[in-house]
């Protein structure tokens, strides 16, 4: 029998085992949410809405059971899975309040008598979710796809069976009917089966973009729409006429949350040469007293790498970036003991080509770059293959007239690029395709049906 194991990164010690899911096991869990879902799509709105509140509620309620287990299982902060619970509820929530009006019919003018645009659901949809952040992505996903009346089957990443085990009961004992929301917990290599399953209707994939290619050819292979949200090169472009401090500040948080783990954190800031020696002193100060250390610790703001492999594999983008003649200003050091820690990392001196520009970065590592002008520093923010999130900091009017020469697929100007339940996320290029979240998500997975009712006016 092949289990699926979660390894406390604080340890290193495994922590959760679970057995993979069988292929008739796969079948058996599609078939439920095969069987649930005419009576959930039949279900009023507002019934929806009631439910998903109670998720909210159990959710707000018990965050001090279920955050815990992010943390042993993946190492983030305590204090911030906390806030990813919460977080997590407040996307039930949102979707519960405006799900209504988000999928209400839109009517347009033709030659009929009333013509419009009615979204209805597809049936069960199939969510393929990241260690890194267990319980956010998953609402992401299944909030909105649940309200427009499908059913979810989510397979989460096997390294957090425990999470996905939590997030399974959340539904179960908010009295969710059986078979609407459901847990895979299977290996990555059998989800092609259930990609291909003709009862799954459509995929939602967050990862990294070399798994995405291959869900994306699956899912286009069986013609099924697919939603992707997959890695970043995120640029922060800090321009001379920046409020440098707040810049600093919002890098340098945008760098740790998570412990640097996350697609849509900063990864190249880009600062403008006149203000460069000041920025990185202001960026260095906030950085060199952050506490890494337990998980479980309050005071712990930044927590272990969540594998061994992705602690070497960070490692291996700072000392190549280091050889290539980047400037090591903090960190940088593999450390010892158990664990799989790793120190906050300042470098700078990052030119084009180095593996900490060309590569997507997951740990507390800050990147500084040097540009010219406005004009170089967007040619060097454009300069990735990836078009996730991006941020800027300048006077405000310029920045917003120069975020639309940035090719991501969302641009905060002076402020953190974060998701939001309220706005649509995604990313163009390598980072994906598809938005989640806002107006714009809930309808990715949804059958925008078109309805001509005659006689023709006249």
């Amino acid at each position: 029998m092949t289990m699926l194991t979660a390894i406390d990164p604080t340890t290193g010690a495994a922590v959760h085992e679970v057995p993979a899911a069988t292929p008739e096991e796969i079948t058996a869990i599609i078939d439920r949410a095969q069987q649930a879902y005419p009576a959930w799509r039949d279900t009023g709105i507002e019934e929806r809405a009631a439910m998903m509140r109670r998720v909210a509620d159990y959710m707000r309620e018990h965050v001090d059971e279920l955050a815990p287990v992010m943390t042993q299982e993946m190492g983030k902060p305590i204090g911030e899975s906390r806030g990813e619970v919460i977080k997590s509820a407040w996307a039930a929530e949102h979707y519960a309040e405006h799900a209504a009006e988000y999928l209400a019919d839109e009517h347009l003018a033709s030659d009929a008598t009333s013509s419009y645009v009615q979204y209805l659901p597809l049936g069960p949809v199939l969510g393929i979710l990241p260690w890194n952040a267990p319980f956010w992505v998953a609402f992401r996903f299944c909030a909105p796809a649940l309200m427009a009346g499908n059913t979810c089957v989510m397979k989460h990443d096997p390294h957090v069976p425990g999470c996905a085990a939590a997030l399974e009961e959340v539904f179960r004992a908010a009295g969710a009917p059986e078979g609407i929301f459901q847990t895979l917990q299977a290996r990555t290599e059998d989800v092609e089966q259930a990609i291909r399953d003709p009862r799954i209707q459509a995929v939602s994939f967050t990862g990294s973009d070399r798994a995405g290619a291959k869900v994306a050819a699956i899912a286009a292979s069986e013609i099924k729409p697919a939603v992707l949200e997959l890695g970043g090169s995120d640029p922060c472009i800090v321009l001379a006429d920046a409020n440098l401090a707040r810049a600093a500040e919002v890098s340098a948080l945008s760098r740790i949350i998570n412990a640097g783990q996350s697609c849509i954190a900063a990864k190249r800031v880009i600062v403008e040469r006149s203000v460069h020696d000041e920025f990185v002193e202001l960026l260095t100060a906030q950085l060199k007293d952050l506490v890494v250390g337990d998980p479980r610790d309050e005071a712990t703001k930044v927590g272990p790498i969540a594998r061994q492999e992705l602690r070497e594999n960070l490692h291996r983008q700072v000392t190549t970036s280091l050889e290539a003649g980047a400037t090591l200003v903090l960190g940088g050091m593999m450390p010892q003991g158990e664990g799989f820690f790793y120190p906050v990392t300042l470098l700078t001196g990052v030119e084009p080509g180095m593996t900490a520009c060309t590569e997507e970065t997951f740990g507390p590592l800050a990147v500084v770059m040097a540009a010219e002008d406005a004009e170089h520093a967007l040619a060097l923010a454009n300069d990735t293959p990836y078009g996730l999130g991006a941020a800027i900091w300048t006077e405000t009017e310029r920045g917003v007239e120069l975020a639309r020469r940035i090719e991501a697929g969302q641009v905060s100007v002076n402020g953190i690029v974060k998701s939001d339940p309220r706005l649509p996320s995604g990313g163009i290029k390598r980072s994906g395709y598809g938005r989640e979240l806002g107006p714009h998500g809930i309808r990715e997975f949804t059958n925008a049906q078109q309805i001509w009712v005659g006689p023709v006016r006249s």
